[in-house]
């Protein structure tokens, strides 16, 4: 049986010609009261356009994501595009790097990094290293470019700035694969946890030798900054292939706002 989410010649059918779609996706609304018996931030807002639109337009309720699906910025992203999170897996770090228009080749691993802060015992006392300014992570990008030129014989690695204290990491080279864990433990007082590889391929293990080793080195190459001195990766993962959004809908995306905006469904 063919899921809705994936009926693309249906949409390819559908497809008409001119005409504009807005969609404004309004991130963290799920909020309590601040107090017992008070209002939530949605009650409490003043929303003049957000109303006039609701007065002049249709209204309905839509659940984009199949039931059972942790709405995660992968399957989240790719709900809200029409793309069926469970044929089309994408990870975190293939998102950042379309994000950024980096030009991402299939065998490609890539991750979404975070700048970090470690006390004299390597254990995290910040997981964004205090949201260092965007500027600091481009010095800090280069710092590491710099550093991880030449490091592998046979692979390339590219590190490209996005927000704050968040970069790409992108390895490239045959023979790349698995399915990689990532370094970022979600607590602070923790060490960041090694890239391990549960696919148990031998692509894999190597993915996950090379990855461990840049990030050793990319470590000590950070140990002498004031707050950023460390780093951790999240996502690693392959780019699954998806099918254009313009091919499927016939419409040119463009985005705004969001820091993956840019990428190839949004």
């Amino acid at each position: 049986m063919t899921s809705p989410f994936t009926d693309f010649e249906l949409m390819r059918d559908l497809q008409q010609d001119g005409g504009k779609i807005v969609l404004l996706v309004m991130d963290g609304l799920g909020g309590l009261p601040a107090s017992l018996g008070g209002k939530t931030e949605l009650e409490s807002a003043h929303t003049p356009n957000l109303d006039g639109l609701a007065v002049s337009g249709s209204l309905g309720l839509s659940v984009p994501i199949r039931p059972g699906i942790e709405p995660g910025s992968g399957p989240a992203h790719l709900s809200l595009f029409g793309y069926d999170p469970v044929r089309y897996m994408i990870g975190r770090g293939v998102l950042e790097a379309l994000g950024i228009g980096f030009p991402l080749q299939a065998s490609d691993v890539a991750a979404r990094g975070n700048f970090a802060s470690v006390d004299g015992d390597g254990l995290i006392t910040d997981r964004r290293a205090g949201r260092i300014p965007t500027e600091e992570c481009v010095r800090l990008t280069a710092k590491l470019r710099e550093a991880s030129a030449g490091l592998f014989g046979d692979c390339e690695v590219f590190i490209e700035p996005v927000q704050e204290h968040r970069f790409v990491f992108v390895l490239r080279g045959e023979g790349l694969g698995g399915s990689l864990t990532d370094t970022d433990p979600l607590a602070v007082g923790k060490r960041p946890l090694p890239v391990q590889d549960e696919s148990g391929s031998d692509e894999g293990a190597r993915t996950a030798e090379l990855v461990n080793h840049w990030a050793a080195h990319a470590r000590s190459v950070l140990a002498d900054e004031p707050r950023a001195n460390s780093l951790n990766l999240r996502g690693l993962a392959q780019d699954p292939g998806l099918p254009l959004f313009p091919d499927i809908f016939g419409m040119r995306a463009g985005g705004g706002g969001g820091r993956t905006s840019r990428g190839r469904t949004a």
